[in-house]
């Protein structure tokens, strides 16, 4: 196959929902996943574990770093558009911060920020270019790898949220919305999509229009929350009762 076709096909293809470009790295994640976190617990002491996942944390972000670094080598950097200050790019780069001081308030925030939120970007991928595109491959990363560090986090640390860490993680996001308000009203930016829903298809476009579904959004959060601390409360509440 020549490089001309190669492109028509796979470098300016859409990555749409359902696709092969969509649910092949899901797969991926997953059977990686379980084969990390089960090497983690069977042969890999304390120290081991630690370090293991903090460098893969460090992968993820050293991957959005150079990622924009690449994007601003080609001059087309826009700061209105192009930071990494959207949710999961932001957590992509601060993750190794969770994985080197393992503090838990740390992540009774990220859990749910992370099973809620890149979960979202998971089913629904906002990707404008597909496979082999450096973004496609950044996003996956990502989104994926952040998942693996909280699945990791749960069953090889043991973490598990309370209740109250919902509240917590929910106050958490009130003070990054509002600090995303600042910088998109400094910027003339729609990080966080606070101003405008994103191109592709989402979950946002079942609430209805700008403000609407802000609205709908925080209404739905803590909800959504309970949700995921549920599966936590019954194992919490099984292992109590044996």
């Amino acid at each position: 196959m020549n490089f001309t076709i190669y492109n028509a096909i796979f470098l300016f293809s859409k990555v749409t929902i359902g696709s092969t470009q969509h649910f092949v790295p899901i797969i991926m994640a997953f059977l990686f996943s379980i084969v990390f976190i089960k090497y983690a617990q069977r042969e890999l002491n304390k120290t081991q574990q630690k370090n293991a996942l903090h460098i893969f944390a460090c992968v993820i972000s050293l991957i959005v770093i150079v990622f924009h670094a690449h994007i601003i080598s080609l001059g087309f950097y826009n700061i209105s558009t192009d930071l990494p200050l959207y949710l999961c790019s932001l957590l992509g780069l601060i993750i190794p911060v969770f994985t080197y001081y393992r503090k838990f308030w740390m992540y009774e925030v990220l859990v749910f920020w992370i099973i809620g939120g890149t979960l979202q970007g998971v089913l629904t991928p906002d990707i404008p270019l597909g496979f082999p595109n450096f973004d496609y491959f950044r996003y996956w990363v990502v989104h994926l790898g952040l998942l693996i560090v909280i699945f990791y986090a749960t069953f090889v640390f043991n973490m598990r949220p309370k209740l109250k860490s919902v509240f917590k993680s929910f106050l958490a996001l009130q003070i990054y919305v509002v600090i995303m308000v600042v910088i998109n009203k400094i910027l003339g930016a729609n990080y966080f999509y606070l101003n405008e829903k994103p191109q592709s298809a989402s979950l946002l476009d079942y609430f209805g229009e700008w403000p609407w579904y802000i609205i709908v959004a925080q209404i739905i959060i803590i909800p959504l929350f309970l949700v995921v601390y549920l599966p936590f409360h019954l194992t919490g509440k099984r292992q109590k009762n044996e």
